[in-house]
Order: structure tokens, then sequence, then C-alpha cells
């Protein structure tokens, strides 16, 4: 089974190009179902698991308080194992064939509001420091480009091509995308990597979203900027970068954007991700048909 495993870990890192994080969170799943299935028999190998084992095992971790979306998750790891060990031969049925996944609630975010946007990004005191320019092009960059936080982070100097106006992005999977930057962002790129002089070191190497120490900054760091920032503006419970994203995504849409554009901006793999931000939207539909429509006053 440690062939296995390893050979798996090949599998998704060379073929599957996923990161080694989302690769660690596969293995852990997969070791958890077989210390579990050796639990009941220590016997048991994970190349002969029927699926009633997967379903007692799905039981025992509804029992212990773990979340449907959760659960859903590590079948979702164990379903890609017993995909690989389809592919490479070594069985030929998956035990989880007619495995269905459990319901979860689906949670609508709410975005933030343009006003909310316009509060922090034009009518906020930034300094005119590194500090303050640096802060500020963080929140437009999520704004105005919809890319994942850890996208921003993992941003290059030369991700930014000036003559052009677009960022390189690296995203899910290894794959990148090129992304159009707004006049008002691609000036204050150009503000920062002046300043950005003030703070790089040896340890900067070429990354572009510097720390004060002229580091990498964190993922904790930019998820307490977009809190910090947007807590004195907002009253919404989540203030994270991803809102953000999702706020991108949802005036795009409002504004007239097709859904198809907005798939490519944010980089999914499938229209059915980008979907979920149609709900923000069509609130907004709804409140322009009742507005307009002459049975609709009142309602």
């Amino acid at each position: 089974m440690v062939q296995n495993k390893q050979a798996f870990k090949d599998y998704l890192l060379s073929e599957k190009n996923y990161s080694l994080l989302t690769v660690r969170a596969y293995l852990d799943d997969v070791s958890a179902f077989e210390q579990f299935i050796q639990g009941a028999d220590d016997g048991a190998v994970l190349e002969n698991v029927v699926y009633s084992q997967v379903r007692s095992w799905v039981v025992s971790l509804v029992e212990a308080g773990i979340a449907n979306k959760s659960v859903n998750r590590k079948v979702s790891s164990l379903k890609a194992f017993y995909r690989f060990l389809l592919k490479s031969k070594q069985i030929t049925v998956s035990p989880l064939q007619k495995h269905r996944s459990l319901k979860t609630e689906t949670k609508v975010q709410v975005p933030f509001s343009e006003k909310e946007l316009s509060d922090v990004i034009d009518f906020n005191a930034f300094p005119d420091d590194f500090s303050g320019i640096r802060n500020r092009l963080i929140i437009e960059l999520l704004y105005t480009t919809g890319m994942r936080r850890a996208e921003l982070i993992s941003l290059k100097l030369n991700s930014y091509d000036p003559a052009n106006k677009t960022l390189k992005v690296l995203g899910k999977r290894n794959k990148e995308r090129i992304l159009p930057v707004l006049g008002c962002t691609a000036d204050l790129i150009m503000q920062y990597i002046v300043q950005r002089r003030q703070v790089q070191g040896e340890e900067s190497g070429d990354l572009l979203i510097l720390n004060d120490s002229g580091k990498k900054v964190s993922e904790s760091f930019v998820y307490r900027l977009i809190n910090c920032y947007f807590s004195v503006v907002s009253a919404k419970v989540k203030r994270s970068p991803h809102v953000l994203r999702h706020t991108f995504a949802t005036h795009l849409l409002n504004n007239g954007a097709d859904l198809n554009s907005v798939k490519e901006l944010l980089g999914h793999a499938s229209l059915s991700s980008t979907q979920i931000y149609t709900h923000s939207s069509l609130a907004e539909l709804k409140k322009v048909y009742n507005d307009a429509h002459p049975r609709g006053h009142g309602s």
C-alpha cells in the first residue's frame, strides 16, 4: 500500500498538477479511511474495499459531528484514489461507483456593495507611503481582477506587463491566465513598484507584494487587511479576500458581463463554479424587474 500511496502522490502532482497542500489533504483522507477499516479488520486493505466499508466510515464521520461539506470533501479524496487504481488497472470497479454525496446547505455569500467599495478605495485616506500604497493595491487587485488570495501572494514583478496592462496569474493546478488591468490599477502598480524599492532585500526575491520587512506577505496578513478596512464601512458578517472575489464577479454580472467571460476571468474550470455568483445578480435583477414592471410596484 505504501507504494500505491507514493504512486498516487506522484499522479496528483505530475498528471493532475495539484498543489502540495491539496495532495497532502488527499493523502491524509485516504490514510484516515485506511486506519478506520483496519480498526474493524486488521487484514483490511484499500484495494479490496467494498462500499459498505465506505458507508460505515461516512456514518462515523457524521456521528462525530463533521459537517456534510467536509465529509463530501474527504469522500472526494477517496474517489480520486480509486480512480487512480482503476486507471492503473489495480482494480476493476470502484467501491464508490454508486455513492451519492451528502446534502449540503447552499449559503449565498453577500458581496460588498459598490458604495462600500467606493468608501474604502476612493474615500479612505491611505498614507502616501509604502504601506499605504501597498494596502490600497492589494484591495484594488482583489476587486478589479477577481484573483484569489493565493494568486495575489504569488505574483512576481514580471507578472505585470505595463505595455499591455495585463497580469499573468498562476491559478489552481498551475494553470496560467492573463488578466486585464484597469488604468487606475495600472497607475497604482507603478507607484507601488517605486515604493517597493525602499523595503526590498535579499529575502524579497522577485515577489511583487511584500510586507513591511520586505518579505512575502502571509495569507493571514491579507485576510486581516481586508477585514480591517471593510469592517469600518460594512456590517456584513464575512469580510474576507474571497468576498472581494465574489464581489468582483457579482458586480460584473450586475453590469451586463456574460457568464462565460466572468468564468474566464475567475479561472474556473467549468460554468457550474461560476454560476454560484449569479444568486446575487439575480437579486439585483429581481429589484429592477419589480421596479420596472407595471404590476411590480409594492411587491
